[in-house]
């Protein structure tokens, strides 16, 4: 990518700016080890059929010859319980805790940033506390506690693991964009904007929108790391995916129970687990100086 198309897709941004961003950003080793994790889990999640020594253990696969075995040639990381490859089951996972990751982004940023925006930008008006007393309510729920309430009513399965941190995710990005909008009201260019007669729609989506941007992706970049571990914990309580789906959260739950024996059958899907959140972590703070953010 070129770096007009990242200043035309950012419009805070100008060259020099950027320059200075990316210069922090390679410099930083822990940025670049971040975005070399996040591109490794990428990888295996899109060509996990390819790259898995046995991609049919990612099913209904049952071998009682190969079960429990610990860590060898044969088997990097061991086997399970029915004789499947624990390795090519994480392999498969980062596939679905990704999916669950975009889902739930794709969920809460839209509404998340459309209530944000409205609310900043009628600050002080009935449209602010109605939405930011809503927002509140949401915030003063445990998140965890909320998700675990919401499967356990709708039932364990993937989608309803979606469903549930969708609902615990989106005031954060109301609470974010919220701030940034109410900072951003009274700069000079969206009064300027107003004087010569600018509409609402055109402030808000040309001119306010546009400077929450490169926040508001941070943000995202960040939280992927916290909903793979979010929807690890809730197959981990067994209401997340279920089997013989391979899902992080229930092989380490699975192997938890033969500990310390077979410690492999859960220490790899946790290393799994620490690999993917430390990776776009790191990422999302390497981020900050790409785009000259202060830290949210």
């Amino acid at each position: 990518m070129r770096i007009r198309d990242v200043l035309e897709a950012f419009p805070g941004l100008d060259k020099d700016t950027f320059k200075e961003g990316y210069y922090k950003f390679t410099r930083n080793r822990f940025s670049v080890i971040g975005l070399s994790l996040v591109l490794i889990v990428i990888f295996l999640a899109i060509f996990a059929p390819f790259i898995a020594p046995y991609p049919q253990h990612a099913s209904s696969y049952v071998n009682f010859k190969q079960t429990n075995k610990p860590p060898s040639w044969q088997h990097f990381c061991g086997t399970d319980l029915v004789g499947r490859d624990v390795f090519s089951r994480i392999i498969f996972a980062y596939r679905y805790s990704l999916v669950l990751a975009l889902t739930v982004l794709a969920l809460v940023v839209p509404p998340g940033v459309l209530l944000g925006l409205l609310a900043g930008y009628y600050h002080g008006t009935w449209v602010d506390y109605t939405i930011m007393r809503i927002t509140d309510v949401f915030l003063a729920v445990p998140p965890l506690i909320l998700a675990l309430a919401v499967t356990s009513v709708l039932g364990p399965s993937m989608t309803n693991a979606m469903m549930a941190v969708s609902l615990m995710w989106w005031p954060w990005y109301v609470r974010l964009v919220y701030g940034l909008v109410s900072s951003l009201r009274n700069e000079t260019y969206v009064h300027s904007a107003q004087v010569i007669g600018a509409s609402r729609f055109h402030i808000l989506w040309r001119e306010i929108l546009p400077n929450c941007v490169s926040s508001v992706f941070t943000k995202m970049s960040l939280d992927v790391g916290w909903v793979i571990m979010v929807g690890a914990a809730l197959s981990f309580v067994g209401l997340g995916a279920q089997s013989p789906t391979p899902d992080l959260g229930s092989m380490i739950s699975d192997g938890a129970a033969f500990l310390p024996d077979s410690w492999w059958m859960s220490m790899f899907p946790s290393i799994g687990v620490l690999i993917a959140v430390l990776g776009f972590n790191l990422l999302g703070d390497g981020l900050r100086d790409l785009f000259a953010l202060e830290e949210l």
